[in-house]
């Protein structure tokens, strides 16, 4: 029975029996008190478990009811609620963490499925979302159990889903690559790319790659750099059988493009940014594995920022071609073009992304990668022989120490590259150091009066606590849950009033 405490009385009364007893007073309307009093309590009872797991997983639930009952007391402004959700989102935050220490819970988690395993894996996502996981060390489990759940249960988080889709968008590709299309579309009145994994696959290499782009979805979205294009979310509906990655769309095309149009004046400042990008990708331990200038695009304010890192994770799945493993071989490592020689496996790794963008320096001073003249295959028995393209002859002159920071970037041993934060070091030798502008892009639009969709949860050892609210330690602990029902009586006759008036309308 939920009680709470009357302190001009000094004494406890049943909530139930009294305050919100239909006939406590004649002035509220008993229908409207009785309804919600049994909503309430419904989803109160539904939350009555000892597993902490599938308690959570009510959240989602529990939150739309009791922003119903928020809403129709007439409460959705009032300034204490965002306090009260916070305080229980914290709670959460914690119980969460606590879960993923546990093997018990863990092993619960990962055996989710349907509904279930959906609800959880947008718990977790709110929790990072918002800022509550504030150690380093539950963020990190906190993202290894989503990527973990949604290769298991074949899902994303709700929240990287783009809510009402994208509109207009072109019937044909503007950009193709070896494993992508690149649609042109809108959202909230803004251009934006899509981009469609191109796939001709069937059983079990078609969940192969359905698995990684959920992973790389996974690991974009949460990346946040200035030179790092952003992930804005995935689109469902312009492509049914198709999931598409959601960007801004980069107006002034690609790194070589841009420069064509606009001068080789910043080629430099724009070596540092990508240099910069990449660094942070590395500091992230993510391997770009196909920089080059096609995937380096130019923002409005004509800085540099990174695309399709990792995606060439997609051609490895979709190539049938053993000669280059699905890469781009005018910027390839001597190690992925003949592992043996190197007594190594195929595997990019941060050395490799060194040695291609000792390529991408040649190609933006030249419009063209190295061996650009030669079929791909010369190309490669050249690199593997340790041959490298001579100093550019071309106007505007690479200059004496960019040209020997670049033999250092494509040295033969990947062991003898210097590391990305050493080659942002070399670039800022002589180039000043760039003040970067940036746009943020959301899936959510702001709409004033609206309440936030993330709301408390009622978990676990919540329910006995909830219907003993009788101090105000109590109180504290579960501010929203206290908010709510002590707010439902005050309010039942506006609530009344404006049942009424809508029934007129």
């Amino acid at each position: 029975m939920l009680v709470i405490t009357d302190h001009s009385q000094g004494q406890s009364r049943h909530l139930h029996h009294d305050r919100l007893h239909p006939e406590a007073e004649s002035s509220r309307n008993a229908h409207e008190v009785a309804h919600l009093r049994q909503v309430l309590d419904g989803y109160l009872a539904s939350t009555a478990s000892d597993d902490v797991v599938h308690a959570i997983i009510q959240s989602l639930e529990i939150r739309k009811v009791l922003l119903d009952i928020v809403s129709k007391l007439g409460l959705a402004a009032d300034p204490n609620l965002r306090a009260a959700q916070r305080s229980d989102s914290e709670r959460i935050a914690t119980l969460l963490a606590a879960s993923f220490k546990s093997e018990d819970d863990k092993n619960t988690i990962l055996n989710l499925s349907g509904d279930s395993a959906q609800s959880f894996l947008d718990v977790i996502q709110e929790s990072l979302d918002k800022g509550l996981l504030l150690d380093v060390e539950q963020s990190r489990m906190a993202r290894n159990m989503i990527r973990q759940l949604s290769e298991s249960c074949d899902s994303l988080p709700s929240s990287l889903f783009i809510p009402n889709g994208v509109h207009a968008c072109e019937q044909y590709p503007t950009f193709g690559g070896g494993f992508g299309d690149i649609y042109r579309a809108i959202m909230h009145d803004k251009p934006v790319a899509l981009k469609r994994m191109r796939h001709f696959l069937r059983g079990s290499d078609l969940r192969r790659i359905h698995l990684k782009f959920c992973r790389e979805a996974l690991i974009w979205k949460e990346l946040q750099h200035p030179y790092i294009l952003p992930l804005i979310g995935i689109d469902r509906d312009s492509f049914p059988s198709s999931l598409c990655m959601v960007s801004p769309w980069m107006e002034q095309g690609t790194a070589i493009s841009y420069l064509k149009e606009h001068g080789h004046d910043t080629v430099d400042k724009l070596l540092l940014e990508i240099a910069r990008g990449l660094e942070y990708l590395h500091s992230r331990n993510i391997i770009h594995g196909d920089l080059k200038g096609a995937n380096i695009l130019i923002q409005g304010n004509g800085t540099a920022c990174l695309a399709d890192f990792g995606l060439s994770n997609f051609s490895d799945v979709t190539t049938s071609l053993s000669t280059n493993r699905g890469g781009s071989v005018y910027w390839m490592a001597p190690e992925l073009l003949d592992p043996d020689q190197f007594e190594s496996e195929f595997t990019r790794t941060p050395a490799t992304d060194v040695y291609a963008f000792g390529c991408v320096c040649f190609e933006l001073y030249t419009g063209r990668p190295p061996f650009a003249n030669l079929r791909d295959g010369v190309a490669a028995i050249k690199v593997i022989m340790g041959e490298r393209a001579v100093r550019p002859s071309v106007l505007p002159a690479m200059s004496d120490i960019l040209w020997q920071h670049v033999t250092l970037y494509w040295a033969h041993s990947p062991t003898t590259r210097p590391t990305t934060r050493q080659v942002v070091q070399n670039m800022c030798l002589h180039i000043p150091s760039p003040q970067p502008r940036t746009e943020s892009y959301s899936l959510n639009t702001s709409i004033p009066g609206q309440l936030s969709q993330r709301h408390a949860v009622v978990v676990d050892g919540d329910i006995e606590e909830f219907f003993r609210i009788g101090d105000g330690a109590t109180a504290s602990r579960f501010p929203w849950k206290f908010f709510i029902v002590t707010n439902l009586v005050r309010s039942a006759p506006a609530l009344a009033h404006t049942r009424r008036l809508s029934a007129a309308a």
